[in-house]
């Protein structure tokens, strides 16, 4: 189990109080071949940049359809670590959204670079790209779009405008596996793509762990190198690197995972599909699909009396949380380098959304369960 998060109580504490739980941490199906991939660990002796990485880097690559992934610690690591690759830090610029988990404009801070926000554009909440041309200055060397709740942000736009003013895109697919946008894979769009394996995301680790994909093999040469120190061999340090490194034991785990996650994908799509059918009538506004590659990590509504929506379903036995309560410009660790005004939709939406509950382990009888509570619900309907 995992202890308590940003975003409340560990939710494998919460399970054992709800009728319907946000999620399990819990392997499932897979626990068998999980145990089996930790013993092979074990009993090979090998735990840090060793055989089961490597084979998980190539596989994670040819699922991406990139020519490389890098394994590294976590998806935080893996934008900054990517950032420095491309040469981008102090005195540079980087346009991202206001809505997304706090650690992509971290990120962005760690590699030394001022992250500058864009608003969002309200019916796929990711980056607005007509905000985007707006905020670009003579600073601004990259644009770091991220693909929230699984939905891909508007990659022709935003690669049309770092065409017309010389810019690189990394994309945060760190909520986005196995995404596409108009067909292509979330991440071929961009130089780089970052994602993260925490617990809750789709394709899961048992701990932290992220990994950078590229088709650019110069570039995953620097991060090779940077995740490790910037060792060129032992002892022998080109750059000055860090320590991020993704470890065997997570890695294998991640294995078994990756060769499921395909047909848990297609689950999410097939619950949000239900969702979205059975909520249609409701006072709740589900934002609309507008990509057919969207993978479902989360499934957001919008609700005006938010605090009252979510007591209403906590009484029902059904568990949901809020992704994300504050504006990263808004957030204390921020002051000073953003303009908090600036992103009147991301303000909106931050006291709306809220998440019910869709994971791969659901039922179709979980879900209308889910629905007909929400039915029941009266508040105020959102705009």
């Amino acid at each position: 189990m995992i202890g308590r998060t940003a975003s409340g109580p560990s939710v494998s504490a919460i399970a054992m109080s709800t009728t319907i739980p946000f999620m399990s941490l819990v392997p499932g199906d897979d626990a068998a071949d999980i145990r089996a991939a930790i013993d092979r660990v074990i009993a090979s002796g090998w735990f840090v940049l060793g055989p089961e990485l490597a084979a998980f880097e190539r596989e994670f690559a040819d699922a991406s359809g990139a020519a490389f992934a890098i394994g590294v610690g976590t998806g935080t690591d893996a934008i900054a670590l990517t950032l420095r690759a491309l040469g981008i830090g102090p005195g540079d610029e980087v346009i991202t959204t206001p809505l997304s988990a706090a650690y992509t404009a971290l990120a962005v801070m760690m590699a030394g670079a001022t992250p500058v926000f864009a608003d969002i554009d309200p019916d796929r909440l990711t980056i607005d790209p007509a905000a985007v041309e707006a905020a670009v200055t003579p600073r601004t060397a990259a644009i770091l779009p991220v693909h929230l709740y699984g939905q891909p942000a508007d990659m022709p736009r935003l690669a049309a405008i770092a065409t017309r003013h010389g810019l690189t895109i990394v994309e945060d697919s760190c909520q986005a596996h196995l995404a596409t946008c108009e067909g292509r894979p979330v991440g071929s769009v961009g130089a780089a793509a970052a994602f993260s394996f925490y617990p809750t995301k789709n394709l899961g680790a048992l701990g932290d762990a992220g990994a950078v994909t590229t088709s650019d093999a110069a570039l995953a040469d620097r991060l090779v190198r940077l995740r490790n120190g910037g060792q060129t061999d032992r002892y022998h340090h080109q750059d000055a690197g860090w320590n991020s490194r993704l470890d065997e034991l997570q890695a294998a785990i991640l294995r078994v995972r990756l060769a499921r996650l395909p047909a848990r994908t297609a689950r999410r799509r097939a619950l949000a599909a239900r969702y979205r059918a059975g909520l249609a009538s409701t006072s709740v506004t589900v934002p609309p699909l507008c990509e057919a590659g969207h993978v479902h990590h989360l499934f957001p509504v919008l609700v005006r009396d938010r605090a009252g929506f979510m007591a209403h379903l906590d009484r029902e036995g059904i568990r949901t949380i809020v992704h994300y309560p504050i504006p990263i410009p808004r957030q204390p660790a921020l002051e000073g380098l953003a303009v908090p005004d600036a992103c009147p939709v991301a303000d909106r939406v931050c006291q709306e959304i809220c998440s019910l509950p869709l994971h791969p382990d659901l039922t179709d009888a979980d879900v209308d369960t889910v629905v007909a509570a929400v039915a029941r619900w009266p508040g105020p309907v959102s705009p």
